[in-house]
């Protein structure tokens, strides 16, 4: 898997409640949880991004609580994917189930500004950064895990068997 999107950068402990505010949780659908995506950690972001952007963060990026809209939300907008130093368990586990990408890479959030260009290249395992002569790795993927995000998460890579 090949991404290439222009990076919004986040710092460490971004819990779910600043991914989708809990006062937006009445419903489940995508397309009204996307136009709260990070709204409590940047106000104008969902204005801003545009579709193929990529979030890159800190440490222990989707803390919090273990609600799945976190992810549904930031895929829902448009983001192809996140990449943080880490992240908390129950966002991984959710991420995958609910098909975005997500790539740990211990170096790039501290490399790099807001508005950079990135392209990931997941089988490869790195990130190239337009006008920077570097790489950056990221951690593999289980194959299982990506087959998970190659068929939209977990409910739907289910109900294609």
């Amino acid at each position: 898997m090949i991404l290439k999107g222009r990076v919004w950068k986040f710092g460490d402990n971004i819990d779910t409640d600043a991914i989708i505010p809990a006062r937006h949780l009445n419903t489940s659908d995508p397309a009204q949880l996307a136009r709260h995506c990070m709204e409590d950690a940047d106000p104008a972001f969902i204005t801003r991004m545009k579709p193929g952007d990529i979030i890159v963060g800190g440490e222990n990026f989707g803390c919090g609580s273990s609600r799945e809209h976190a992810p549904i939300a930031i895929k829902a907008a448009g983001i192809s994917c996140v990449v943080a130093k880490s992240f908390a368990r129950i966002f991984y586990r959710n991420a995958f189930n609910m098909g975005l990408p997500i790539f740990e890479s211990r170096d790039l959030a501290d490399a790099i500004a807001e508005g950079a260009r990135i392209s990931l290249d997941s089988a490869q395992g790195s990130i190239t950064v337009e006008g920077l002569d570097r790489k950056f790795s990221i951690s593999p993927i289980p194959p299982f895990m990506e087959q998970l995000i190659a068929d939209g998460g977990l409910m739907k890579h289910i109900a294609g068997k």
